[in-house]
């Protein structure tokens, strides 16, 4: 007998390029052949029925950075199962985050280290310093030790590169960053915000299978020229095979940039929210809301719902999270859209309504009903 069963659902379930209404059943934790009874059943008829979401950027070391909020909390009005946090710990302070935020929580976090020793310490309204301003504390050879001693929860290295974040020391925390990962044989996440280095420095500098995160980010250092092309640079660094990340956050969407961007055939590889306290209130808010915006822009809900699991989901060496294979990982999402308008709004004030919503109605962890929404 299977522990659980979603009845009647439209599945979307990219990972197998299988599009069905149907049932998806759960047993011993995985998903598992939906032939014959069910302890537990759940009425999806009319509703999207999708493997578990993947937030591949947020920041939820809460409690032990100023910047990290409640994965579990947030997870139930976005229907988030696994989250990366990308370099809110560093090396020197991974294992309290791994004690206090990863081992009890409920939804699923791995993580990226930072190459900065102390993760992202200072990120505030009041208190704001870039963490790769500071050589000293970019040491590659600590972050691949730790990174090497938790092969199970960190999937990859993070840095942030920017006027604000790396100032004059440029793309040389980039570059240890490389080492660092190289070391370990894993990939880098890289931020950018304004220049310099520029948005074509940055993507010339990364290797096949790491990521560009804020891809649809404001002027400056935006992807693409004023009349809308895609920068050369862009456009070779995805050629050899560079991943684009949304990323949405408090300063890294533009309605301008993502019109230009998906205009010219440049959809993003990954959708994530950048999630942290100064967007969780907006304009950002969550992942579900980023994906709208995404609809919004003409992507695919297909191509969007890819976008959230089978995607990231291989880029962290997690295929047990890309679909609902019987034995894959179980997690899943209910959802339903809804005919009822929503203002989407981006970094810079710019609003658009959309005419329609994604709603979590269910969350499935490990198996097991663990939320119905109200």
């Amino acid at each position: 007998m299977n522990d659980l069963v979603l009845e009647g659902g439209r599945i979307i379930d990219p990972g197998r390029s299988f599009y069905a209404t149907g049932d998806v059943a759960f047993k011993d934790g995985l998903v598992a052949d939906a032939a014959g009874p069910a302890a537990t059943t759940f009425d999806a008829a009319g509703d999207i029925v999708v493997p578990g979401l993947i937030d591949m950027h947020a920041h939820v070391y809460w409690g032990g950075s100023a910047l990290g909020v409640d994965a579990d909390a947030l997870a139930k009005r976005c229907g988030t199962t696994t989250w990366l946090d990308v370099g809110s710990a560093g090396a020197g302070n991974f294992e309290g985050f791994k004690q206090l935020c990863i081992e009890p929580a409920a939804t699923r976090i791995l993580a990226l280290l930072h190459i900065s020793f102390a993760g992202i310490y200072a990120f505030s309204r009041e208190v704001m310093v870039g963490e790769s301003l500071q050589r000293e504390l970019l040491e590659p050879g600590v972050c691949a030790r730790v990174a090497m001693a938790h092969p199970d929860l960190v999937r990859g290295i993070k840095v942030r590169i920017g006027a604000r974040t790396s100032g004059l020391n440029g793309l040389t925390p980039l570059h240890l960053a490389i080492e660092a990962a190289e070391r370990v044989g894993l990939p880098v996440m890289c931020h950018i915000d304004v220049p310099p280095p520029t948005y074509a420095e940055v993507c010339r500098t990364l290797r096949r299978g790491d990521v560009l995160t804020h891809c649809f980010r404001p002027y400056p250092n935006a992807p693409c020229h004023a009349d809308g092309r895609v920068r050369d640079a862009v456009l070779d660094a995805r050629e050899r095979g560079v991943l684009f990340d949304v990323a949405h956050g408090y300063g890294s969407f533009s309605w301008v940039t993502a019109r230009q961007m998906m205009a010219a055939g440049f959809q993003p590889d990954v959708i994530s929210s950048d999630v942290h306290t100064l967007c969780i209130d907006g304009p950002a808010y969550d992942n579900l809301v980023t994906m709208e915006k995404l609809l919004y822009l003409g992507m695919s809900l297909t191509d969007v719902i890819s976008a959230v699991t089978v995607t990231p989901a291989t880029w962290m060496g997690r295929p047990d999270l890309a679909d609902l294979a019987i034995g894959s990982a179980g997690d899943a999402v209910v959802l339903r859209r809804v005919a009822r308008p929503r203002t989407l709004t981006d970094v810079l004030g710019e609003s658009v309504e959309a005419p329609d919503r994604l709603e979590v109605r269910a969350i499935v962890l490990g198996g097991k009903l663990w939320h119905i929404a109200d």
